[in-house]
């Protein structure tokens, strides 16, 4: 064996900051202590886009893995809590068209499965042209009902990272740079590094040997990851590997995004609202002191004149006073993620259009497993590097078609890019497959069998049954009528209780602003 293979990992270089940095800085930090040098180089004056507002459940394990006190993210980066995601017009297009992708799983799932049995009662009402039914979600799970009246997932009494609902985060994602910054660099001994890197230098093996600083000069480590953005520095450029536009299947590529204060006793919304448009669609995150609002589209169906218009009447007359940004995304991820000793984490790995908010989890998840799985020695690295490749090529693929799923169902009909979503050759095989044995069994664990997905079956099936989607349900299949009876009933039961229990979004966090969660 070589000597440069036999080299013990002793050092690791992340290059580039923002939350894709800072996260996987702090994961590495935070589990291998004095053991493993860390340093982190970004150009501060530089700054960062800022992308993801919006997080997953899976935020909550990682702050309290880096060792941040909810209480002070929260307050630092001006937080509020999200309870899944509301899509506004995306069926029809008409005025009442919603449906909700929620956070908590149906009541009894998976050992009780639900759909069959909402499915049943949902043909029998369209065959004796009944209205009124709830929606899979309503009548499966009590998270639509809080969401709805603005409410908070759990009580000031809760401790840090636990609650009543499964809850995630709406954020600001430039000051959660700086607050993990300030962690790392103070309590978890990440070595900060400001300066421009300017090149790399190589080893004989192909390895990236150093960045090269413009004031500190060459900067060795055993590992490095690459976290600088869209221009992937080090995995694009250096190491040459290429870029997979995943646009011929997701249509998005350009944002349009705003800023709107909002009065200090607003309504916060307890849900990311997805919009659609007539191009695309817009988002809206709620925050303590603004909303955070913007329009994705797809340039090969609209321009950004036409783009602008409807974001403005969406925003109302305030938009007058605001200064849109324009971003644009390229729609897909890098061929492979780790070659040779260099990962690339975040913008450097890919990105998609911000739907079902991946960006975050997608950093979370690499950072864990390169924090856990970090190779002892430069021998190690390879298979490690392979594992990782597979995984993470899996979770993409996967997210993919969990997101074109929201198009394909539409029936909107009302321009090109809603037609053109629905084109067979943009549909990739692996959906067309599943959603044609949907047709007979609703989605089930058994459809989703690594242990790497990205969504669980429950959540295929609030989409597909809020967007129209009906499983044809045989008798074999309400074997467990009484069970699934008394689960619709705990289910409304729920949500009477925690009508009269829970505060609204506003009102925790008026509270958080004064006390503190207890620790766990």
């Amino acid at each position: 064996m070589p000597a440069s293979a036999a080299r013990e990992i002793a050092s690791v270089c992340i290059v580039g900051g923002g939350s894709a940095g800072w996260l996987t800085a702090g994961l590495i930090a935070a589990r291998h202590g004095p053991d493993l040098k860390v340093t982190l180089v970004e150009s501060v004056s530089r700054g960062t886009i800022g992308v993801g507002e919006g997080t997953w459940p899976t935020m909550r394990n990682t702050l309290r893995k880096i060792g941040i006190a909810e209480t002070d993210f929260m307050r630092f980066c001006h937080a509020s809590f999200k309870q899944g995601a509301k899509f506004a017009r995306w069926r029809t297009g008409a005025p009442d068209d919603f449906y909700y992708h929620p956070l908590v799983l149906p009541e009894g799932f998976p050992d009780l499965d639900l759909a069959p049995y909402w499915n049943a009662e949902a043909q029998a009402a369209s065959a004796g042209g009944r209205n009124g039914l709830p929606s899979f979600s309503d009548a499966v799970c009590f998270q639509e009902f809080l969401c709805e009246r603005d409410l908070a997932p759990k009580l000031m009494s809760s401790p840090d990272y636990a609650g009543i609902a499964n809850y995630a985060y709406h954020l600001d994602a430039v000051k959660l740079g700086e607050l993990l910054s300030a962690h790392c660099t103070g309590k978890l001994g990440v070595h900060h590094i400001d300066d421009e890197i300017d090149g790399v230098t190589r080893a004989d093996n192909g390895d990236i040997a150093a960045v090269i600083g413009r004031r500190s000069g060459a900067i060795a480590a055993d590992l490095f990851i690459d976290c600088t953005g869209f221009a992937s520095r080090l995995l694009g450029e250096a190491l040459d590997v290429p870029f997979v536009d995943r646009s011929d299947v997701l249509f998005i590529d350009r944002a349009l995004a705003v800023q709107l204060p909002v009065e200090a006793d607003s309504p916060i919304a307890s849900q990311t609202i997805s919009t659609a448009q007539k191009h695309g669609w817009i988002w809206d995150i709620g925050l303590p002191t603004r909303r955070g609002i913007g329009y994705v589209w797809s340039s090969r169906h609209a321009g950004a004149d036409r783009v602008e218009e409807e974001l403005a009447a969406y925003v109302g007359p305030d938009f007058d006073k605001l200064s849109p940004r324009e971003i644009t995304i390229r729609s897909g991820h890098r061929e492979t993620f780790w070659k040779n000793n260099v990962v690339a984490v975040g913008l450097a790995a890919g990105f998609l259009e911000p739907l079902e908010a991946s960006a975050l989890v997608l950093i979370e998840l690499s950072a864990d497993y390169i924090a856990t799985s970090m190779p002892a020695t430069r021998a190690s690295m390879d298979f490690v590097a392979r594992r990782f490749n597979t995984m993470t090529r899996y979770r993409w693929d996967r997210i993919i078609e969990f997101l074109k799923l929201h198009y394909v169902l539409s029936e909107r009909d009302d321009t090109a890019f809603w037609r053109d979503n629905r084109d067979p050759a943009t549909i990739p095989q692996e959906l067309q497959d599943q959603l044609e044995l949907w047709r007979d069994t609703p989605p089930g664990e058994h459809d989703f069998s690594s242990a790497h997905e990205m969504f669980p079956a429950a959540s295929y099936q609030y989409v597909l049954y809020g967007m129209g989607f009906r499983t044809r349900v045989g008798a074999g299949q309400l074997a467990k009528a009484d069970m699934a009876e008394d689960a619709f009933a705990q289910n409304a039961a729920t949500k009477r209780r925690l009508a009269g229990m829970m505060p609204t979004n506003r009102a925790l966090l008026d509270k958080l602003a004064q006390h503190r969660f207890p620790p766990l």
